[in-house]
């Protein structure tokens, strides 16, 4: 049975800092991109960031780069995103996936929700 279990968010003011993790099994996680999208309220999912198989490529969406960062082990089957210097907007739910791309994806996690507010 496939399985990509999102957990670490919650709430946080805004600048500060929030650890995602996605725990994965069921299928072979060392052959997948993996990646984290988000959905606002009233918004579209987009891609935040994702990773190559080996781990030694990355992308980001712009409005994230230089404030997170996405990282994997694969002998763990975890892919972990720090996200530093929150702002309001960056206030979603958040969903992992593996896929053969950044954005052709075969596996969607639950999600979790990060909410950044005063």
């Amino acid at each position: 049975q496939v399985q990509l279990v999102e957990s670490g968010g919650g709430l946080v003011q805004p600048g500060g800092s929030l650890r995602l993790s996605c725990a994965a099994s069921g299928f072979a996680f060392s052959k997948y991109f993996i990646n984290w999208y988000r959905q606002a309220p009233g918004k579209e999912r987009e891609l935040v960031a994702g990773i190559d198989i080996s781990g030694d490529n990355t992308h980001y969406a712009d409005s994230v780069k230089g404030r997170f960062t996405i990282s994997r082990d694969n002998t763990k089957g975890t892919v972990w995103l720090q996200m530093n210097s929150l702002k309001s907007e960056d206030t979603a739910v958040y969903y992992c996936n593996a896929g053969a791309s950044y954005n052709i994806v075969a596996f969607w996690g639950q999600g979790t929700q990060v909410t950044v507010s005063t």
